[in-house]
């Protein structure tokens, strides 16, 4: 049999050309029935649109594009999740590109989508997002997790000077007296996560507290190597709590501790900050951040589609809004979201009170994939 032509699924449904046209490229036009009938046959005869002659007809591109740095990291994968769950909630489909690290393949994946005409991007930026205003993108882009996105763009960003302050706020509520803190401040989500732990600390008077700008954070080498240092001392300079700038180097150093014979948290307590489930395999569930992931990828997909709305209705909204889990503002079509985060306080930090009812003792009752 041949290529199936448009014509083909017209005759087979029993519907005008036309009917089928707008089925494709205007949903909303043909009756619910009458669409469930056509998409029927196209899936029975296997029919592909051709996506450029559908936008010559006026038709949209139902697919966001998503850009992210890595598929490592459990945010990156939770923000695919989201994005995907929403935009197929509003009939859209998500296409997901992945720089693996290489920052120069931004630019070229924007370029690449614009191409493609997709509706519009969201992307989770190595590069400071501001080197891509010049590019004039026809499409509506939000950057995730960019603290220095241009303000007059679309953004979705974690409060990561509030991560670092909730979980030293915890740990002093804890008792803690003499707080470490391991992790490199190199990027700017734990720069500001390191930000907010130093003006936590400060404000309750905590003068005992020491910053080792070390480890990396793609492995849990380095957290155990630090936490093996701390634990080594004698228990007059030791540190009664660590805070990690991630969750791989905060699960690294709870097995540090305890290859020291020490206990996780009667010792010392341990915490992260970033929220990262991929990190979550220690046999001392860890007190961290929520993973602010998904929420990125959802709220991303919804302000790609408000910005789509007042582009076809050449609306502009001005207003602020704020609720316990979101501040919003608005300015001439702009958007920018700050996510904020609550405490996941478990063992790692409250001992075995965080333990579940029915765990086995040593074995971390967790249900990773329920985070991502």
């Amino acid at each position: 049999m041949g290529r199936v032509r448009i014509v083909d699924v017209a005759r087979e449904a029993g519907v005008s050309l036309g009917t089928v046209s707008n089925a494709l490229n205007h949903p909303e036009r043909v009756r619910p029935d009458t669409r469930k009938l056509i998409e029927e046959t196209i899936d029975r005869l296997g029919y592909l649109p051709n996506q450029s002659a559908r936008l010559l007809a006026g038709g949209t591109n139902k697919v966001f594009g998503l850009i992210l740095p890595c598929l490592t990291h459990g945010c990156s994968v939770q923000i695919a999740n989201g994005a995907h769950n929403e935009a197929l909630r509003h009939g859209y489909d998500v296409i997901v590109l992945c720089v693996n690290g290489d920052e120069s393949c931004e630019g070229r994946y924007l370029r690449f989508f614009a191409g493609m005409q997709v509706a519009g991007v969201l992307m989770q930026p190595i590069a400071n997002p501001r080197r891509y205003e010049e590019l004039d993108l026809p499409m509506p882009t939000v950057y995730l997790g960019a603290s220095e996105a241009p303000y007059h763009a679309l953004a979705v960003t974690p409060d990561y000077e509030a991560q670092g302050a909730i979980v030293a706020e915890h740990v002093l509520a804890r008792g803690a007296e003499r707080v470490a803190v391991i992790g490199m401040p190199d990027i700017y989500q734990r720069a500001g996560r390191l930000v907010g732990i130093r003006a936590t600390l400060a404000a309750q008077g905590v003068e005992n507290v020491e910053v080792i700008e070390e480890g990396r954070s793609a492995g849990t080498g380095d957290g155990a190597r630090l936490g093996a240092l701390l634990a080594g001392r004698d228990v007059a300079s030791r540190p009664d709590a660590i805070i990690a700038l991630s969750d791989v180097l905060a699960t690294g150093a709870i097995e540090g501790v305890r290859a020291r014979g020490l206990s996780v948290p009667d010792d010392i307590m341990v915490a992260g900050c970033d929220g990262n489930p991929l990190a979550w395999s220690s046999g001392v569930r860890l007190t961290t951040c929520s993973p602010a992931g998904y929420e990125l990828g959802r709220k991303g997909v919804q302000l790609l589609l408000r910005s789509i709305e007042e582009a076809e209705t050449k609306k502009s909204v001005v207003h602020v809004h704020q609720d316990a889990f979101a501040l919003v503002e608005q300015r001439q079509g702009a958007t920018h979201e700050v996510i904020r985060p609550f405490l996941l306080e478990r063992e790692s930090t409250v001992g075995a009170d965080a333990r579940s009812e029915g765990a086995l003792a040593g074995v971390p009752e967790l249900d990773i994939g329920s985070f991502l």
